[in-house]
């Protein structure tokens, strides 16, 4: 039987470096020895642990929620190299002999012009590929709801990799992509949209993102992130020195504020906090901070900027100073950051108070 040795995590293009650097560190911290495989732009890495040992515990050790860079963590055998002539025989023998069982299978591409280009390939292997598998037992109705995962590279290079209930993205490639709302005044409005669906349940929006709220969006101008609020039915302070869009103004939920969003202070506690303002994380950060500590919000939303170089090393060092920060006055939360699909070079993090 084979044994999965690897992790394979899909990314951002261009994130590669970032993404093995966050892996290595926690895969370290929980005990493994690995090293990470990738090419530049490539949108998707491999870490490979020493000895050849089967990597399940360190995959779920290291759960894809807690990987900022990630966008889909898999189980995973090594790259296949098949022939064009006969692309199937490879994949179902590699299949077999790894013992596996699935109740489904996903065929996906790098987030690239080239992946992008292989779509025709992977629809016309689909069904052949499905017979095939089911013919060999390895694709049935009950497998505990696991997925197998199939990452084309090039026309000639795939590798295999298999997912989880609750440890993977339900979502294809790992990617929301949302449509962007007419009436926002910019398209920086699906970042909080985004944000929404990666950290706050669908069945309590009801509860958490309600009509009748309060929230502060800091660095506001032009709105898109006010829109988000307003279209929630929430009341909102817009605090920035720049002009809001007339049409959100006339809703009659905006209160718009001319004044530095680092220095501002809520008339009582709020809702939601929200920051899409471009300045050092640091800074950021240590703005949040007094709010958190403050508790002049129940729950933030906000992005860090990156810097070009040695990116994990930033994040990692802002997440640990807010954790260490609230631990300090003892104020409990629940904190998490993700790369998500509608950043660039920036990361989103989710605060929630716990009391």
């Amino acid at each position: 039987m084979t044994t999965p040795s690897e992790l394979l995590l899909y990314c951002r293009p261009g994130f590669e470096h970032d993404l093995a650097a966050e892996v290595g560190d926690k895969a370290a911290q929980a005990g493994w020895a690995g090293e990470a495989h990738y090419e530049t732009d490539a949108g998707f890495i491999r870490f490979r642990v020493a000895g050849g040992e089967a990597v399940n515990p360190l995959h779920r050790a290291m759960p894809l929620a807690s990987l900022v860079f990630a966008r889909q963590s898999l189980v995973a055998l090594p790259p296949l190299t098949p022939s064009r002539e006969d692309r199937l025989t490879p994949i179902v023998e590699r299949v077999v002999a790894s013992g596996w069982s699935f109740e489904s299978l996903w065929q996906e591409t790098p987030d690239t012009n080239e992946g992008k280009a292989l779509a025709s390939l992977t629809k016309a292997l689909g069904r052949p590929l499905e017979s095939l598998l089911r013919k060999r037992k390895a694709l049935r109705r009950k497998a505990g709801g696991r997925r197998l995962h199939l990452l084309w590279s090039a026309g000639d290079r795939v590798q295999l990799g298999m997912s989880f209930p609750d440890n993977r993205s339900e979502l294809p490639g790992g990617i929301r992509r949302l449509r962007s709302p007419r009436e926002a005044p910019s398209r920086s409005t699906l970042k909080l949209e985004e944000a929404w669906h990666e950290f706050v349940p669908r069945d309590q929006w009801g509860s958490r993102l309600g009509e009748g709220m309060q929230a502060a969006d800091l660095g506001a101008a032009p709105g898109g992130w006010t829109w988000q609020l307003v279209h929630r039915g929430m009341h909102v302070y817009a605090i920035d020195n720049g002009p809001m869009d007339k049409v959100l103004m006339a809703s009659g939920l905006v209160e718009h504020l001319r004044e530095d969003g680092f220095t501002w202070e809520p008339p009582y506690r709020l809702d939601w906090l929200v920051c899409d303002i471009v300045d050092k994380p640091a800074r950021v950060v240590a703005m949040v901070e007094r709010w958190l500590v403050r508790r002049w919000c129940r729950e933030a939303v906000f992005n860090l900027k990156l810097p070009m170089k040695r990116r994990w090393p930033e994040v990692a060092a802002c997440l640990q100073h807010l954790e260490e920060a609230l631990a300090g006055v003892h104020v409990s939360a629940e904190i998490g950051c993700r790369h998500l699909y509608h950043d660039r070079e920036e990361v989103t993090v989710h605060v929630r108070l716990r009391d």
